[in-house]
This record gives C-alpha cells, sequence and structure tokens, in this order.
C-alpha cells in the first residue's frame, strides 16, 4: 500500500528529527528539516548558536552525518547550519532559555526569569505571548504558573496555523517541570483586525508632508550650496582684482623712485661742472 510507505517515510523523519535534537542538546536548536534531493537527504538545522552546533573544525557535523548513516540506513546525508536571526520571537529556543535559567538558579527565581522573558519577546515585536510553567514549583505540590502578555488567540484557524507553540522541561532537584511558550508573531494575518480608512489617510497625508519637506530642505541646501558658490566666487574675483592693483601700485612707486634717483643724479653733475668751471676761471 502506497499510504504505508508515507507513513513509514513520515516515521523516519520524526525520529531522525528527536535524535539530531537529542545529540546537539541545548545548543539553541530552532526546527530540524529533512528535504529529499536526487544526491541525497538534505537536513537543514537552525539554530542560535552554529558555531557550538558545528564544533571545532566541524567534528561535530562529521559525527552527525556518520551516525545518521549507520542508524537510519541514509545514503549521503548532507547537514546544513542555519542562524536564527531574532531569537526572542522563536518558542523553542525561549523554552530551552527558561529550562536552563532554571536549572542553573533554581525554583527560587522562577517568577523573574518568566517576566524577563515575556519582557524580552514584547520587545523584539511579538503581538502577543504565554508561558506557562507547571511542576512542583515553588513548593512539593505541582502546581501550574501562567504570565501572559500581549494579544494570543486560543482558537480558530489563526490560533493552529498563525501561533507559534514550544514545549520543553527542566530537571530540577524537586522534579521534572514542563514549559509551554506560545508567540503571536508580527507578521500574521488576523481576521478581526479593523483598519480605520480616516487614519488610514491620515498616515498617507503625514507621508506626503514628510516627502514635502524633504523636498524643501533639499532645495534649500541647494540653494545655499549655489549661494555659497557665488559668494566664493566673487571674493575670489575680489581678491584678484586686489592683487592686480597692488602689483599696479608697486610697479608705479618702483618707475617713481627710479626717475627721482635720475633727477638726483644728473642735478648733482650738472652742480659739480658749475663748481669745476669756476674754480678754473
Amino acid at each position: 500500500m502506497i499510504e504505508r510507505h508515507f507513513v513509514n517515510q513520515k516515521k523516519k523523519e520524526f525520529e531522525i528529527q528527536n535524535y539530531v535534537i537529542n545529540t546537539l542538546g541545548r545548543a539553541g536548536l530552532s526546527s530540524v528539516k529533512i528535504q529529499r534531493t536526487p544526491l541525497g537527504e538534505r537536513i537543514i538545522i537552525e539554530t542560535s548558536r552554529p558555531g557550538l552546533v558545528v564544533g571545532r573544525a566541524g567534528e561535530n557535523i562529521k559525527r552527525l552525518t556518520r551516525e545518521l548513516k549507520e542508524k537510519f540506513n541514509l545514503e549521503n546525508p548532507q547537514v546544513e547550519i542555519a542562524e536564527v536571526r531574532n531569537v526572542n520571537l522563536n518558542p523553542r529556543i525561549v523554552a530551552e532559555k527558561i529550562a536552563v535559567s532554571l536549572e542553573r538558579y533554581g525554583s527560587k527565581r522562577f517568577k523573574a526569569i518568566l517576566h524577563r522573558a515575556i519582557e524580552n519577546i514584547m520587545k523584539s515585536g511579538a503581538l502577543g505571548a504565554e508561558i506557562i510553567l507547571s511542576g512542583k514549583v515553588p513548593s512539593q505540590r505541582a502546581k501550574s504558573w501562567r504570565v501572559a502578555a500581549g494579544y494570543l488567540r486560543k482558537c480558530g484557524e489563526v490560533a493552529i496555523e498563525g501561533i507559534k507553540r514550544a514545549t520543553t522541561q527542566a530537571q530540577l532537584k524537586s522534579g521534572v517541570v514542563g514549559i509551554k511558550v506560545s508567540i503571536t508573531p508580527p507578521d500574521i494575518n488576523l481576521v478581526d483586525k479593523i483598519i480605520i480608512k480616516e487614519e488610514q489617510e491620515s498616515q498617507q497625508q503625514g507621508s506626503q508632508e514628510q516627502q514635502e519637506q524633504k523636498t524643501q530642505v533639499q532645495e534649500s541646501n541647494k540653494e545655499s550650496t549655489t549661494e555659497s558658490t557665488t559668494g566664493t566666487t566673487k571674493q575670489d574675483d575680489k581678491t584678484q582684482a586686489k592683487k592686480v592693483m597692488n602689483k599696479r601700485r608697486t610697479k608705479h612707486t618702483r618707475s617713481h623712485k627710479r626717475s627721482n634717483s635720475k633727477s638726483s643724479k644728473q642735478s648733482r653733475t650738472h652742480k659739480q661742472k658749475q663748481s669745476r668751471r669756476a674754480k678754473k676761471k
């Protein structure tokens, strides 16, 4: 039957995903995707810490490909690493962070850990978020704690397909604690979202006014630059004219000095001649 083939194929993919998550541990894994190509199976691992997943000189990747070949009979598995851009909008990474902090600091500071995680999620641009912590926290009796913020749908198609969810566990001294994280992403299409036309018109007008202001500022900057260039050219012309006048004045003064010196020499020679004539007489 064809149905059994597809069921076995999906079952094998699920086992590969669980094996990869368990072997790599808490290395900030977001998801494990499997794609079948003519060259072999392509396994894409999305993580927030790709260096830790790859290992020194790619040791972890080589070991993982070798184990996948042996355990799951894969012909040519190709493991690729993709980095998660926004860590706080990924529920699996957020849940792993909460689990690590609970195991490190204990259950006494669980409220601060939950509220800090919610604040980081909302600051990253999420429309809503919810974190549910269930287990023996902080007493010996099991109890559920809920921290939520923003808008989060609980039913309908948006809640099934649009909202991101993830669950994980933390091993504490009192026992196992379950962590469930739900996030409403900022790019979700909400059916009941109301958009008022007046707001749209006002936004368009505001954008048009901003563009006009920008154009005016650009024109004023251009005019100021042209004025500054014309002013500089005028100043340059004035300075050149002053230099020419100074050169002419210096030439005139030099020629006047030369003429005065010549006339004084002539008068001296004339006086000397007259004195010589008077002595001869």
